[in-house]
């Protein structure tokens, strides 16, 4: 009776400081939420953490009268775009890595794991000048591409791992009953590696979606710039209008946390099954 009362308090104390710990992280998330429902001369002058009545003046004015939810369009068409592409190129890439073997394919995987390594930023000059040569700046396109590009060295190596987990008796046993190697690799490999694509899709969408620093080289125009480049239209040369620029990271955070939501369990699952073998 002791040691489980022992083993109660030892687990209250711990899922309070966790509490704690969480409260004291999100806490700018908060700040930032709280001050998008209060009102302008609330948000400026005011010091309470909370609202004092909610308003929806801010929400109105940075949904109805800015380019902001265009921005936001443009984001949901890169990251999508980026993600189902790179998704389909790490699954056929990693499956090769995985099942064929061979000097080709051992240098290639040394090489995605040396562009792992490579810092991301080294990159900017390089596919600025390649994609001003192609007329691909300012080009939501060219975004989606340079996208895809940069978070496909993880996602190859993140479907491998978890392929290598998926044993070949499977497929054996799906050509011995008629299927051809591709049709054994779309009826019974993909099926059973979605866990693992939906991690690799998850993580590729949530880096195209809060990208700052491609969008900034490669978008001009306000008719393709994306919602983290739309943010800074909120941010003048002395000051920022506070109130617009939290409502937006606010509206901005939404799709993001409502992704992570239904897809958690998919993401736990697949980064356990990726780190069998690797």
């Amino acid at each position: 009776m002791r040691l489980r009362n022992r083993k109660t308090i030892k687990d209250a104390l711990t899922y309070i400081g966790l509490s704690m710990i969480i409260i004291i992280v999100d806490f700018p998330f908060f700040q930032m939420v709280s001050v998008s429902f209060k009102t302008r001369a609330e948000a400026l002058g005011g010091s309470a953490f909370l609202p004092q009545r909610i308003s929806l003046d801010n929400i109105i004015r940075v949904w109805m009268r800015t380019d902001f939810p265009h921005n936001i369009l443009n984001s949901v068409i890169v990251a999508v775009s980026a993600t189902i592409c790179c998704v389909i190129i790490a699954v056929i890439a990693g499956y090769a890595l995985s099942r064929f073997k061979g000097g080709i394919f051992s240098g290639y995987s040394v090489l995605l794991l040396m562009l792992q390594l490579f810092p991301a930023i080294l990159l900017l000059i390089p596919l600025f000048v390649i994609f001003t040569a192609l007329n691909l700046v300012d080009t939501l396109f060219g975004c989606v591409l340079a996208y895809t590009t940069v978070n496909l060295a993880f996602s190859i190596w993140m479907i491998k791992g978890f392929m290598d987990s998926i044993p070949f008796d499977l497929e054996e046993a799906g050509m011995i009953d008629g299927c051809t190697q591709f049709t054994a690799f779309l009826r019974i490999i993909i099926p059973v590696s979605m866990p693992g694509i939906s991690t690799v899709g998850i993580f590729t969408f949530i880096n195209s979606w809060g990208e700052y620093t491609l969008a900034s080289i490669l978008l001009r125009s306000d008719k393709n710039i994306t919602l983290t480049l739309g943010l800074q239209k909120f941010v003048l040369q002395f000051t920022a209008d506070w109130p617009a620029l939290m409502t937006a990271s606010t509206i901005a955070t939404i799709p993001t946390i409502l992704f992570l939501v239904f897809a958690q369990k998919y993401l736990i699952r697949g980064m356990s099954a990726g780190a069998v073998k690797g």
